[in-house]
């Protein structure tokens, strides 16, 4: 499949017909290019934010019901009852709690993806691919596996202080004052030095990784097939370049909710193993040897089995839906918009 011809996200934005074949024409200067990664961080820290804002109440919810303690019974029976217990001790201001570095990682994360994305898509056209040959759909998800490896590495240091804000301050729920994220960042890095920011690197590089590859190919995948269909009704152009014409909006908003289901549920085990990581208390882990991924995975294997690895997954992709729909639709229109 040429999904390229299909839908331009991220990438080259100018369709030209040549020999009866449509091809993607590069940016022609390093101006072009530099303007279009510009828009690439800016749009999708817009969407990224818009987004984290529908997404957060359930995210809260799947941290802490990732991040119970071994022991049983656990503290949650399911999200029903974690939301039903959290709205009644923290109140609605509760679930939003934490949600300043979320916002900031947000758009770190959207905007990293899609330019790192747009570069990916570069570097192959320069080497592997003719500058003004379609990418296939593997290069694609190829490219959104390089862009998620990339984005995991400022990711971590966020998600890390996002994941100790959000669990509850301690098992028994007691009146006590909770840090803040300037407490929070001086106490990882007091006990542990600039590389505590990285605690769960490999959870995050694995989730963002593959996540990644999933989410751009989803999207650009049921793109190319909901386009596909409309060829026969709108033909084909008549030799002159002209911009691809946009998917419909439901249609955006149904690839963005596939890729965001994709995203979450082929590698949810390994952000449940970064977040039991992420929420250990710092104090309690100096003097000890600190977890690391894959024991971390055993633990968790040998305690809860499968069922633990995915424990949350289900709120997960219910929120994933929506929050990506969006910002993928968002970002298309920004797009559309300032182009």
């Amino acid at each position: 499949m040429d999904v390229r011809e299909a839908h331009p996200v991220a990438g080259a934005d100018v369709l030209a017909i040549r020999d009866g074949k449509k091809v993607i024409t590069a940016p022609s200067s390093s101006s072009e290019k530099a303007h279009d990664a510009l828009k690439d961080i800016v749009f999708g820290s817009t969407a990224g934010v818009a987004g984290k804002f529908v997404e957060y109440p359930f995210d809260t919810v799947k941290v802490r019901l990732q991040s119970q303690p071994d022991h049983l019974p656990l503290r949650y029976t399911g999200p029903i009852d974690c939301f039903r217990q959290s709205l009644r001790h923290d109140g609605v201001l509760g679930i939003y709690r934490g949600i300043s570095a979320p916002l900031v990682g947000a758009a770190v994360e959207t905007s990293s993806l899609f330019f790192s994305y747009r570069l990916a898509q570069n570097a192959l056209r320069m080497t592997l691919y003719p500058s003004t040959e379609s990418l296939p759909l593997g290069a694609l998800v190829a490219c959104g596996a390089a862009s998620g490896a990339f984005t995991s590495l400022l990711l971590t240091p966020i998600e890390l202080i996002k994941c100790k804000m959000q669990v509850p301050a301690d098992s028994n729920r007691r009146m006590v004052a909770r840090p803040g994220p300037v407490q929070l960042i001086a106490s990882v890095y007091r006990h542990h030095g600039l590389a505590g920011f990285w605690h769960g690197q490999m959870g995050t590089l694995l989730r963002e990784t593959g996540g990644s590859a999933a989410w751009f190919g989803a999207y650009e995948a049921i793109s190319a097939a909901f386009l596909k269909l409309r060829e026969p009704i709108h033909g084909v152009a008549t030799g002159k370049q002209e911009k691809q014409e946009p998917l419909h909006f439901y249609q955006q908003m149904i690839a963005g909710a596939a890729a965001g289901v994709s995203y979450n549920f082929l590698f949810y085990p390994a952000d449940t193993i970064k977040s039991r990581m992420q929420t250990e208390e710092v104090s309690e882990m100096v003097g000890r040897q600190r977890k690391t991924f894959w024991s971390a995975g055993r633990a968790l294997w040998h305690q809860h089995g499968i069922k633990g690895m995915y424990r949350g997954c289900g709120i997960t992709c219910f929120r994933s839906a929506p929050s990506s729909a969006l910002i993928f639709a968002i970002y298309e229109w920004l797009k559309r918009t300032f182009d």
